[in-house]
């Protein structure tokens, strides 16, 4: 009975600590960006998708800057457009904290079973529209309950999947262009959400990111397990060349990475392949990282 006592009081404590986050809001945005189809640099799925957030983005946050940057494209004789939003929130305050996550998708499911499927795009339903869809869900908050203290940035960064194994330079150009350039006052740190929707939720702290902020992930990790969510393990996962790899190489603020690159385990792979759709992808995956998220800005805010 004492020990049933215990449970309840601590159940009812973090329930009333919590942000709440919708993660059916999420899977919403994350299904409307897989409707536009493939979301590659160059294709029509792209110029849909950056007119939508675009909508999106000025009707939530305060200042809203579109970089659109055209280069060659790494392997193919052609230009792309790069189109990269930056959106803040809580403008005035000088302390500020990025979160960021790609929105293009893959131009090739390199990684497929089927060999014939390797030079098709894929939809992206976790790597690509999944940290997005926590974003602009995040993004509705801070637009409902206007943050005191801090600052909040949003940065969806086109053009991380360019590249092909072993290449890792032509990987996260939206956030290699955008480093370069980022707008005053710069955040305190960075975090990259990737891969955050996998119904077989695992999250171990990658290793670029223990290098660049150990003090960070242990916070984050400690916050989501305090509020129930252990599929943050303490463990340490392979080291991943993602956008806070660029980011924080070319601009020196710290910056991490929060992704399940097991998708969905170890003993299946639907990472750069046709599987990679919305049926496998889950609300509860959503809501625990976007509950985790809201809440450390809430409390950040409440203690800064």
């Amino acid at each position: 009975m004492k020990s049933l006592i215990i449970l309840l009081f601590f159940s009812i404590f973090i329930a009333q600590d919590a942000m709440f986050f919708s993660g059916e809001k999420a899977m919403s945005y994350l299904i409307k960006q897989c409707n536009f189809g493939p979301r590659f640099p160059g294709s029509e799925g792209q110029l849909k998708t950056a007119q939508y957030f675009e909508k999106i983005l000025k009707e939530t946050s305060d200042s809203l800057y579109v970089m659109n940057e055209r280069i060659k494209h790494p392997y193919l004789e052609k230009e792309i457009p790069l189109i990269n939003f930056f959106a803040r929130y809580n403008i005035k305050s000088d302390q500020r904290i990025l979160l960021m996550a790609h929105w293009d998708t893959r131009e090739i499911a390199d990684k497929d079973e089927n060999e014939e499927n390797r030079v098709l795009p894929i939809l992206g339903a976790n790597d690509g529209a999944s940290g997005v869809a926590v974003l602009l869900e995040i993004g509705n908050i801070l637009k409902e309950f206007p943050l005191e203290n801090i600052g909040i940035d949003i940065l969806l960064v086109d053009g991380e999947d360019m590249g092909r194994e072993g290449d890792a330079d032509n990987f996260g150009l939206g956030t290699q262009i955008f480093s370069t350039k980022i707008p005053r006052p710069l955040p305190i740190h960075a975090i990259c959400l990737d891969m955050v929707a996998d119904k077989d939720q695992e999250f171990l702290m990658e290793q670029y990111s223990l290098m660049s902020d150990q003090r960070l992930v242990k916070e984050i990790w400690d916050l989501a397990n305090y509020l129930g969510y252990n599929q943050f393990v303490y463990e340490i996962g392979p080291a991943i060349i993602d956008d806070h790899y660029f980011f924080n190489k070319i601009t020196g603020i710290p910056a991490i990475d929060i992704i399940d690159f097991n998708y969905p385990n170890t003993k299946k792979n639907y990472w750069h392949t046709l599987k990679d759709i919305p049926e496998n992808c889950s609300v509860e995956s959503l809501k625990a990282v976007g509950t985790v998220i809201a809440t450390y800005i809430y409390h950040t805010d409440r203690t800064y």
